[in-house]
């Protein structure tokens, strides 16, 4: 017999996270463990109010399903018992280090992955002025090829060209989490493309990015809040060229390696992605990096402190989890 605990832990950011539908100085995430005799698995999701969820809400979730993990449920059969989101990334990823540390084989190979490889990550710069940006920038590029860039609208070109001017030589994503009109991509996107900006993010609300399918591009477009699970695939052709995986959104790491292979068959390119979380909640998804286009992996980074036995973050390097942390 297993036994589930269940508990909300917040972390400290460092300073604010802002983007651009709100600010927040805390994360606040859900622990998972399922132990049984020396083996616990542990597994960590963010509740996110943009889905519709709380703490409360998602430790309800949790507990519904309580005497199931105890009877000895699957994290296949979780697929079927609660629908995506933060509770059953939790659970699943717990499901599966139990698994891991119960028969002592590493979750990539239970999961027919490839062993995890030290892999770069993405460092994000929270929203704010131009010139705060530009002296963030500055400072990350030392340190990290990929700068991740938070804009909102209103002065993101300033903003961009602040970055661009402060770290020239990196690689640029911009993520608007929604927060464009279609009158700010049109007269936006170009400007981005011009200074070199590799990738833009989930510019429009999910909801109103049919208008996305009129014409070209002027730079490659990445669904993320448009994007959960593979059924959300077929109403994103012709809109984007790559998807922002989650664990969060996808509902574990078991969803999210069906979508990636999905939208591989798909022509889609995908990056891994993440909520500011601890380490626990990045280990799962090192496992999916290895085709990824970009990854952006870095929200210990924006924490004060992580947990004990945390990934080894080495500049803008990451190495694979020990089976301490996870896996």
């Amino acid at each position: 017999m297993r036994s589930l605990t269940v508990r909300r832990e917040t972390w400290p950011i460092k300073g604010s996270f802002r983007i651009s539908r709100g600010a927040k100085t805390e994360a606040e995430v859900v622990v998972v463990e399922i132990a049984s005799g020396d083996s616990v698995g542990r597994g960590e999701c963010v509740p996110y109010a943009r889905y519709g969820e709380t703490v409360a809400s998602v430790i309800a979730q949790i507990e519904d399903v309580r005497t199931d993990i105890a009877k000895e449920m699957t994290h296949q059969e979780l697929q079927r018992r609660l629908p995506p989101g933060a509770a059953r990334n939790a659970l699943d990823c717990a499901l599966i280090d139990w698994q891991a540390k119960a028969t002592r084989t590493p979750a990539h190979v239970l999961l027919n992955l490839p062993p995890p490889t030290p892999v770069r990550t993405a460092f994000t710069l929270t929203l704010d002025s131009p010139e705060a940006m530009a002296a963030a920038a500055a400072e990350a590029a030392k340190s990290f090829g990929l700068l991740k860039l938070k804009i909102a609208g209103g002065d993101d070109l300033a903003r961009v060209e602040a970055v661009r001017h402060a770290a020239p030589h990196a690689r640029l994503i911009a993520d608007a989490n929604e927060g464009w009109s279609f009158d700010d991509f049109v007269r936006l996107a170009p400007e981005l493309a011009r200074l070199g900006v590799a990738l833009l993010e989930q510019p429009l609300k999910a909801d109103e990015d049919e208008v996305l399918e009129t014409g070209k591009t002027p730079l490659p477009l990445c669904a993320d809040e448009s994007c959960h699970t593979h059924a959300d695939l077929p109403r994103l052709r012709g809109r984007y060229s790559h998807i922002n995986v989650k664990l969060d959104k996808a509902g574990g790491l078991t969803e999210a390696v069906a979508l990636i292979r999905e939208a591989t068959t798909q022509g889609l390119r995908y990056m891994v992605g993440c909520m500011v979380a601890t380490s626990l909640a990045m280990a799962p998804a090192t496992l999916l990096t290895a085709d990824a286009d970009f990854v952006d992996l870095d929200g210990p980074l924006l924490l004060k402190r992580d947990r004990q036995d945390a990934l080894n973050y080495q500049r803008d390097l990451i190495l694979p989890p020990s089976p301490a942390l996870w896996g």
